[in-house]
């Protein structure tokens, strides 16, 4: 039995326990939050913009802890989730790696390459997981695309166009915040960026252009080079002012002998594919795979059971690994400082 330690009852720290209770082999052993209404269960303010509303739990079964340093020195915790902003990600991690745990941390893995590097060093240190929380890739479309990639029926990879944009997420404190969230790079195309990784490796320079907030790229359009005989590769990401379409996302990605085709839009209160997954193959055929729900819980308890699953086997994530999480990192810093400084970056 994996024992969890949650640090922070926030929206993703909930979406985090909520899943936790539907898994086999694990225990969401204690809870570690300052605000004390929600540490005693009251979860009725907590919103997001997926899964159920906040309500009140009964906690009576976990240990609950005001205090980091009371919950690294719970014995009996094997793995630490932490759901906190991104700026204490790194502090954190150290820390409860030096307390010889587990450590499954929400993206992004920190605002800075030093801080990952930092984190990374603890986990060499001290044997034990890091983890970071992509969870892109166990959403269906997306592990759609990774099975189809992965499977080389399709010859070589030819490049791709990836999309992720939001309303302006007026309701979150510090968002524009370069100290503490990082604006919708950090926050929002860092999917994407990951994604890109793991499909396309890193690109030798990125060229972005787009519009800027508070220092922050705010709405983007990035070509990343891969050399003369390389993928061709671009992104689209960030926010609009605009209320009316909360959130859209979706991809075309090219092989020799076929394309994968996807685009999921919610409009006001209605969710939907403008484009369902799609693959288009050479002899002019259109194929439409069946997947999962989309109901992003299903793959967030996807994704933390490959948590569960490396705590148990000891083994890393080839998903989830800091490596990969620092590599994402990079990619965007990379976009910003040729957003802002008018010219190419290299990698």
């Amino acid at each position: 039995m994996v024992r969890v330690g949650i640090a922070g009852i926030g929206f993703m720290g909930m979406v985090h326990y909520l899943n936790y209770q539907k898994l086999r082999g694990v225990k969401v052993a204690a809870l570690c939050e300052q605000d004390k209404t929600r540490l005693a269960g009251d979860w009725r303010g907590i919103k997001g913009n997926f899964g159920p509303p906040g309500k009140k739990m009964d906690l009576s079964q976990v240990a609950t802890y005001t205090s980091l340093e009371d919950l690294l020195a719970d014995e009996s915790i094997d793995l630490i989730d932490i759901t906190l902003p991104p700026a204490l990600h790194p502090d954190i991690a150290v820390k409860a790696l030096e307390a010889d745990k587990h450590v499954f941390c929400e993206k992004p893995m920190a605002l800075t390459i030093r801080d990952c590097k930092r984190m990374s060093a603890a986990a060499n240190k001290s044997g034990k997981l890091l983890m970071i929380g992509h969870v892109l890739p166990f959403f269906p479309e997306y592990g759609w695309a990774l099975k189809e990639f992965r499977s080389r029926k399709h010859g070589r990879l030819l490049g791709g166009n990836f999309k992720r944009v939001i309303s302006n997420p007026e309701w979150l404190n510090n968002y524009w915040s370069p100290k503490h969230v990082g604006g919708p790079m950090l926050d929002l195309h860092i999917h994407d960026a990951h994604f890109i990784r793991i499909l396309f490796g890193m690109p030798n320079t990125v060229s972005t252009k787009g519009r800027v907030k508070n220092k922050l790229a705010e709405y983007w359009n990035s070509q990343f080079d891969y050399g003369s005989k390389g993928p061709v590769v671009q992104a689209c990401s960030g926010t609009i002012n605009q209320q009316g379409r909360s959130f859209a996302h979706g991809f075309e990605i090219h092989f020799e002998k076929a394309t994968l085709l996807f685009e999921f839009a919610v409009m006001g209160k209605q969710a939907s594919y403008l484009c369902p997954p799609t693959l288009l193959t050479n002899d002019g055929k259109v194929k439409r795979p069946k997947l999962g729900s989309g109901d992003p819980m299903d793959a967030f308890r996807a994704e933390l059971k490959e948590v569960v699953s490396c705590v148990k086997q000891q083994s890393p994530s080839t998903i989830l690994n800091g490596d990969l999480a620092r590599d994402a990192i990079r990619l965007c810093q990379k976009q910003t400082d040729s957003l802002l400084g008018g010219r190419s970056a290299k990698l």
